[in-house]
């Protein structure tokens, strides 16, 4: 195994002068000592050698695992480092939840950059566990660990210059820290206002037409492909257009797709639809590290010694990864090793009862006997608004399999509250349910059922774990408990994603044709993204940015 000194021959990947040519690496104590160019030029068969890959968006909370795990896995696909926002376990447990993950992903040989959550709570419309608020960020931002300000998902406070938002926005630019954005379909006037305020980033573009508008105001943009939000197609062609104002991102990856491949994936597809290599590179490993100024090797004399090895520029099949001049994982499997971890959560709430799911036709009431119901569209974290004519039994509004109006609710986890119920449409379950305690951004316990029993039974099954994933049909019910913080397990990565896929295609034979029922679930809660969303206090609507 390498570790610290040797040298390695290939074909160079030389990102920076756009070539490829045969070359001798010398790496002395974890940092590149040379790069000679040998033999006569012509290229070595199977073997290039390129900087490694990073993640320049992802909530590492989203893979289920800690981050320890989340390494062992990304780096048997050549990812050596991610831009990580950990406002996922900050809305749970704090500060406290921050300092969690940076210490676990210590533990291992991995470059985890992590941010300073921007929104916790994001909305005053929800329950989270926690608050940050402009101190606590100015705090986190001194830190060396924490590399930018994350995700600014209050675009309103933004454009009506909220005192506390702004305060965090000048907070990183104190000390020379990016600012993440994230304004889903904001353009053109408000765009340029939003960017003005000293935001460099933006995930949340889903045409090419709005990714064009914020580049014009000199916005980077992150094309994000992770398990629910899919723009890649969308936005793929803006590599060769803009490659030194774009990178690769998942944003949120679940563990059993980041068992299949991450950020290597994303260069594949871009070189089969003809984009330039040297672009395609350029956005996927070298863009993040000069935009975010992170410790990581880009393949040049003095770098510490991170990259990679493929078999080929057009699959992306990684044979060896390199961390610092440490093998990490070769030919599919991974040398970096679980490690033991403490349990942090905030959970407490009783199991509850079948009346409380209850939706009385007196307190939802209906126009012309419509009424509203989310649209879920499969692949994007927006909804659209239905008005629909409900089911009704007994004085109360039931679920409808045969429209596929199903009932969704929201209960509290953080102390005992009356539940939020709505109905939601694209589902597809002819029966069963399925229930979650990951729904961005408080994560409250989120479900959906063809009845209410099994709505019940999968509720009071994750409230059991104190956080999970749950699915109950007419025949079986599975669990997955994520004890730390109701969003991870410290649990071997392989096995999560192996007890994952079973869930997930348990709930697909519910009826639901959905790419990945539980993700698009997670993000039924998610206020801050249009237009009819249901949070643990009632329906909202995030237009008007109002209850209905």
């Amino acid at each position: 195994m390498h570790t610290g000194s040797f040298t390695i021959s290939g074909n160079l990947v030389d990102v920076w002068n756009k070539a490829i040519y045969p070359a001798e690496i010398a790496v002395e104590n974890g940092i590149i000592n040379s790069i000679r160019q040998i033999g006569n030029g012509s290229a070595i068969i199977g073997q290039y050698i390129l900087p490694g890959f990073v993640d320049s968006h992802v909530h590492i909370e989203s893979s289920m695992l800690i981050p320890s795990e989340f390494a062992r896995l990304a780096v048997v696909h050549g990812t050596v480092g991610a831009v990580s926002d950990p406002h996922e376990i900050a809305n749970v447990c704090g500060l406290a939840g921050v300092e969690f993950m940076i210490a676990n992903g210590k533990q291992v040989p991995f470059k985890f950059n992590f941010g300073a959550p921007s929104c916790v709570p994001a909305t005053i419309f929800e329950t989270a566990g926690a608050a940050l608020n402009s101190d606590d960020v100015k705090k986190l931002l001194e830190k060396d660990e924490i590399k930018y300000l994350s995700e600014m998902m209050n675009f309103p406070g933004v454009l009506s210059k909220d005192a506390e938002v702004m305060k965090k926005i000048a907070a990183a630019h104190a000390v020379g820290k990016p600012v993440d954005g994230h304004a889903p379909g904001l353009r053109g006037e408000q765009a340029r206002q939003y960017i003005e305020a000293g935001i460099s980033t933006d995930h949340e573009c889903f045409t090419a037409e709005e990714a064009t508008d914020k580049l014009t105001h000199g916005m980077k943009i992150l094309i994000r492909e992770g398990s629910a939000a899919k723009n890649f197609e969308a936005l793929v062609e803006l590599v060769d257009d803009h490659p030194k104002m774009v990178m690769f991102c998942s944003d949120d990856k679940h563990p059993d797709s980041l068992v299949a491949g991450h950020i290597n994936q994303l260069c594949a597809r871009a070189v089969a639809k003809g984009m330039d290599i040297f672009n395609v590179l350029r956005v996927a490993c070298i863009n993040p590290v000069l935009h975010y100024k992170l410790d990581i090797g880009l393949l040049r004399e003095g770098d510490p010694a991170d990259f990679i090895v493929a078999e080929d520029m057009v699959n992306f099949q990684i044979q060896k990864t390199f961390i610092d001049g440490e093998l990490v994982a070769e030919n599919g499997q991974s040398f970096i090793q679980s490690v033991s971890t403490t349990t942090i959560n905030h959970f407490d709430c009783k199991e509850i009862s079948v009346a409380e799911l209850a939706i009385k036709i007196k307190d939802y009431p209906a126009t012309e006997g419509k009424i509203p119901v989310i649209e879920a569209l499969d692949g994007q974290l927006i909804t659209n608004r239905l008005q629909l004519t409900g089911k009704e039994k007994n004085g109360e509004w039931i679920s409808d399999t045969e429209q596929d109006m199903l009932k969704m609710v929201v209960v509290n986890r953080y102390h005992t509250a009356p539940v939020a119920k709505c109905f939601i449409k694209n589902f597809g379950f002819t029966q069963g349910a399925i229930a979650s305690s990951v729904a961005h951004d408080s994560h409250n316990i989120v479900a959906v059922g063809a009845d209410d029993q099994s709505l019940l039974k999968a509720i009071n099954l994750v409230i059991a774990e104190r956080g999970g994933v749950s699915c109950v049909s007419d025949t079986t019910s599975k669990v997955l408990g994520l004890p730390i913080a109701g969003l991870m397990s410290a649990a071997d990565g392989y096995k999560v994603a192996d007890a994952y896929t079973t869930i997930d295609a348990l709930a697909k034979s519910l009826g639901s044709e959905l790419a990945a029922p539980f993700m698009t679930l997670s993000f039924m809660a998610l206020l801050v993204i249009p237009h009819l969303k249901l949070s643990d206090r009632g329906l909202f609507d995030g237009d008007r940015f109002e209850f209905v």
